[in-house]
């Protein structure tokens, strides 16, 4: 049979363009079928992995608040007037009881003096009248043995009893008087010991810090003006707020640890010392009070703190990565790779304590290792390769020859 010219000239224009098809993708036959024999086996989905670990485990919360002053007492005078000296200053120690300073005191000097010559009438007084009352009884008892012998008339006897009782009177006064005088002397002697400004408080320890001072020697001031804000440092309180779902885990008693800008990388210990059984309304948050100790007084009212509070603890826990766990059908659980390492199973978990990317889970049959990378990709029994433990090939960076 005879071939035409044409059908030869079409055949070797398809022959050209399949071979350029296998030139452009760098199909050959044997290509092929290695690519049939790679599709027919599973595929294998790279991923990472971390091992399931066993020890304690701590649910911690940070709470943002400041420190306060455990105890504060304000110094003010009891009386008016200038100020005549300051003893103390801001920082300077203060024990319980110390005087801190004077008020001029002429004027209730002078009141002093008043009153004890006030006193000296009085006690003057008091004798006349009891001198007065001796006679007035005598000349009684005289007139009454007059009356007796018929000599003395009963108008005498009433004049003289009338006075005699006249002179008891005018002696209750006199020591009515002298009462009032030794009262109004005492009043001055107070008035002037208030001149001298101590510094007494109850309760806490015997010795505290000038935090602020308001006055200055020579000026005037009334009575109840305050002249300094003493406070106590050792130990030092400090306050947080606390959202209701971390409310139920406090209680007085916790331990605490504090850091502060001021001294970064330093820990204080402390305890939570009150709790506030109310929330405020504006914040929907509750006060929780610190009590810290501060032996060097390095802590000082006012600083931004850090409290770091242990609200649950477990001992022996079932800790996976907080990277492995998944959610799949509003279910959380976790890919648990097989012993041999080319397989994954799916496990329902609960999770229970969250601390630095660590994670409290309970299930059965959790050990081994997790998958923590490329979980999206797979289901349960889904076969997997972790590239990190395969072996580098030799042939990898040398060229093919053909």
């Amino acid at each position: 049979m005879k071939i035409s010219s044409s059908k030869v000239f079409y055949f070797f224009i398809l022959c050209g363009f399949a071979a350029g098809l296998f030139w452009v993708f760098g199909l050959s036959p044997q290509d092929t079928h290695e690519t049939k024999i790679r599709k027919s086996e599973p595929r294998q989905t790279p991923v990472e992995v971390m091992p399931i670990t066993r020890g304690p485990i701590e649910l911690l919360r940070t709470f943002s608040g400041a420190l306060e002053p455990r105890a504060e007492f304000v110094v003010a005078p009891k009386v008016a007037g200038r100020v005549e000296r300051m003893d103390v200053n801001i920082a300077d120690s203060v024990h319980r009881g110390q005087v801190v300073g004077e008020l001029d005191n002429d004027e209730y000097i002078q009141a002093v003096n008043q009153s004890r010559a006030d006193l000296a009438v009085s006690k003057a007084n008091l004798a006349e009248a009891q001198s007065g009352l001796q006679i007035a009884n005598r000349e009684l008892e005289r007139v009454k043995t007059l009356r007796q012998r018929g000599v003395a008339s009963e108008s005498q006897f009433d004049e003289i009893l009338a006075n005699q009782m006249t002179k008891q009177v005018e002696l209750q006064v006199a020591q009515a008087q002298l009462v009032h005088a030794k009262s109004v002397l005492e009043t001055a002697n107070i008035k002037q010991g208030y001149t001298r400004i101590t510094a007494g408080w109850s309760g806490g320890s015997d010795q505290r810090v000038v935090a602020e001072r308001y006055v200055d020697e020579g000026e005037m001031v009334s009575a109840n003006a305050p002249l300094l804000r003493i406070v106590e440092l050792d130990p030092i309180a400090g306050v947080v707020f606390v959202a209701e779902r971390d409310y139920a885990l406090l209680q007085p008693g916790q331990k605490i640890i504090l850091t502060t800008d001021a001294f970064p990388g330093e820990e204080f210990q402390g305890q939570i010392e009150r709790i506030a059984p109310v929330f405020k309304q504006a914040t929907r948050q509750a006060r929780v009070e610190l009590i810290i100790g501060n032996p060097g007084q390095r802590l000082k009212p006012g600083m931004f703190i850090r409290a770091v509070v242990v609200l649950d603890r477990q001992l022996d826990a079932t800790i996976v990565p907080e990277q492995a766990l998944i959610k799949r059908d509003d279910v959380t659980g976790l890919f648990l790779v097989s012993d041999d390492g080319h397989s994954v199973s799916w496990h329902e978990v609960v999770v229970g304590i969250r601390n630095d990317k660590r994670v409290q889970v309970l299930g059965e049959g959790l050990s081994g290792r997790v998958v923590v990378l490329g979980q999206q990709l797979l289901n349960d029994g889904a076969t997997i390769t972790i590239p990190a433990e395969q072996p580098i090939p030799t042939s990898v960076g040398k060229k093919a020859v053909r």
